[in-house]
């Protein structure tokens, strides 16, 4: 692919992507994603589908294994840059995958959470996509993931009149809601759980808004949207930027199920 070449596509979320952004103020997700591999115990042989592949990091981790990787994602500038790893990265909405029983795993970091418009549409699909018996193993934000910022955020959009839950790109369920989810979609749940992990960030809390809250900034006039990041921020200081180190709230989902084998597709 020609890297000079940018394409726009607005993802399901309706948030566009930097990789180079993405890679300056959200590493950490890629690098906090070490446990989710664990549980993917991946081995040599199997082909496994990378569901919200991003710019790709953990899916090279997962061919070094000795895997047949594909890569999907919402976002043509993730996909490129993914690509230009050398990974198999597709353009594809999570909510609509094209596979049908091609996969021995389905892995997912930090992505399931932005297929908000119909997440029962994307357990279909990864059901689809995964031979019978196949895995899949993921983790995402959940109920009370970043709900300090969340609130910031809010507030500070009401207070200029706009409609903060309409502009709000994020889906974070419970423990008890994905797994009815999940075994809906017929799979058979293994584990799951639901923890807090308060993540430090790179800087302030202005750069990860710019990086992940760019659909609730795109709800506001260019002119203001300075504004609304400097009165975020400061509203967040007492709680998440103490003594100049910020941290985001985050809560965390992880869980690992089996597709059955038999499933209503």
């Amino acid at each position: 692919m020609n890297s000079s070449v940018t394409i726009h596509v607005v993802p399901a979320a309706g948030q566009q992507w930097d990789p180079r952004a993405y890679a300056r103020n959200g590493r950490f997700v890629s690098e906090l994603g070490a446990p989710v591999l664990d549980w993917l115990a991946a081995q040599a042989g199997e082909r496994v589908l990378d569901l919200g592949c991003g710019d790709g990091v953990l899916t090279e981790q997962i061919a070094a294994a000795g895997c047949a990787v594909v890569g999907a994602d919402a976002s043509a500038e993730f996909v490129a840059a993914a690509r230009e790893r050398g990974i198999d990265a597709r353009l594809a909405d999570g909510q609509a995958l094209p596979f049908r029983e091609e996969f021995d795993a389905v892995f997912s970091n930090a992505a399931l959470h932005w297929m908000k418009r119909d997440p029962d549409a994307v357990l279909a699909g990864v059901a689809r996509a995964l031979k019978p018996g196949g895995r899949f193993v993921a983790e995402m934000g959940g109920a009370g993931n970043v709900a300090a910022i969340r609130g910031a955020v809010y507030d500070a959009l009401t207070r200029r009149g706009i409609d903060a839950v309409g502009a709000d790109p994020w889906y974070f369920p419970t423990a008890g809601d994905y797994r009815t989810r999940l075994e809906a979609a017929g799979f058979s749940v293994a584990r799951i759980e639901l923890f807090p992990r308060p993540t430090p960030l790179p800087g302030d809390v202005e750069g990860w808004l710019r990086t992940f809250a760019r659909a609730f900034l795109e709800a506001v006039p260019q002119a203001g949207r300075d504004a609304v990041l400097a009165e975020v921020q400061e509203s967040l200081r007492p709680q998440l930027g103490v003594a100049g180190v910020w941290t985001a709230d985050y809560v965390r989902l992880r869980f690992i199920a089996h597709k059955k084998d038999k499933v209503n597709a």
